[in-house]
């Protein structure tokens, strides 16, 4: 009942009011995960910071976080900055694990923080990211802030055009210039890049270990396989379907913009994002292996 109640809250109330609709669901499950979970080690971090931009497998991300098993294994309540005042330039409590910050490099150092603290982000071929934005935008993402208008302007476009809508949209957000900031940032034992390919792939159990080892938690075998098992792409896209509704996971493979993008596109894609596919380690338009940086 909560929620179908929130999920109605999300999709039809004022911006305001879902905040506060999805701020007291997360503390209302928070509360009953700390009375009811048993904490079987703990972690010697304050805080995790899952650092990422949109359309990186961030609802995915927080999905694992927030599970029992891996709170089991670490001891820190997930925490979602967006629904609390100040979001995520505002301080993450300690024992928590901050989830989607959607912030660049620079940025996120300059939030104070708890106590010790690792931090990971997301990274996914922006040209794949420029695809999945298209049809979220257009077809599924939840109607709340500026998307409305957004979709309204994709659902009248041809694809074409609207593909050049959302390269120029990602541009005026900054995603591009975020991704950047955290590729080319010194490199510190505090924080990890990790590719939403590699998280997803055909050694997704092994990423995964790596990333919460990362994170100073370690999930047995067993229990890692079947958290892995709950958050499928496949099951979290059946999990959300409805009559009437289309389903926010949409998993496109890897790359996928090359049956998508044409002459005009990527040369659109190119005068907004540079070089931004090789620095992370992509390779370029021609098959050639891109620069991974650090």
């Amino acid at each position: 009942m909560i929620n179908r109640a929130v999920e109605f809250a999300k999709h039809n109330s004022p911006n305001s009011l879902r905040v506060a609709a999805r701020r007291a669901q997360m503390e209302a499950r928070n509360a009953r995960m700390r009375l009811t979970v048993p904490v079987v080690a703990r972690s010697e971090f304050d805080n995790i910071f899952h650092c990422t931009v949109r359309k990186t497998g961030s609802q995915w991300i927080k999905a694992l976080f927030s599970d029992p098993a891996v709170y089991r294994h670490c001891g820190l309540l997930p925490y979602d900055p967006r629904f609390y005042p100040g979001g995520a330039t505002a301080p993450v409590p300690a024992g928590r694990t901050g989830l989607a910050i959607f912030l660049s490099h620079k940025r996120f150092e300059a939030v104070p923080k708890a106590g010790t603290y690792r931090a990971f982000f997301v990274i996914r071929d922006p040209r794949d990211v420029v695809v999945s934005s298209y049809f979220s935008l257009r077809n599924s993402h939840a109607p709340m802030g500026d998307i409305p208008q957004a979709r309204q302007a994709l659902q009248e476009l041809p694809k074409k055009d609207g593909m050049l809508y959302v390269i120029d949209r990602l541009r005026d957000k900054k995603q591009f210039g975020q991704m950047r900031s955290w590729a080319q940032a010194r490199p510190a034992e505090t924080f990890r890049l990790f590719r939403y390919e590699d998280l997803t792939g055909e050694r997704q159990a092994d990423e995964v270990d790596r990333l919460l080892r990362h994170c100073g938690i370690t999930l047995p075998p067993a229990e890692l396989e079947s958290l892995l098992a709950r958050y499928s792409f496949t099951k979290m896209k059946k999990d959300k379907e409805t009559p009437g509704r289309i389903s926010h996971y949409r998993k496109g493979a890897a790359g996928d913009w090359r049956n998508h993008f044409d002459d005009e596109i990527y040369a659109a894609y190119t005068a907004a994002a540079g070089d931004l596919a090789e620095v992370l380690g992509y390779s370029a338009r021609d098959g050639s292996a891109g620069d991974p940086g650090r």
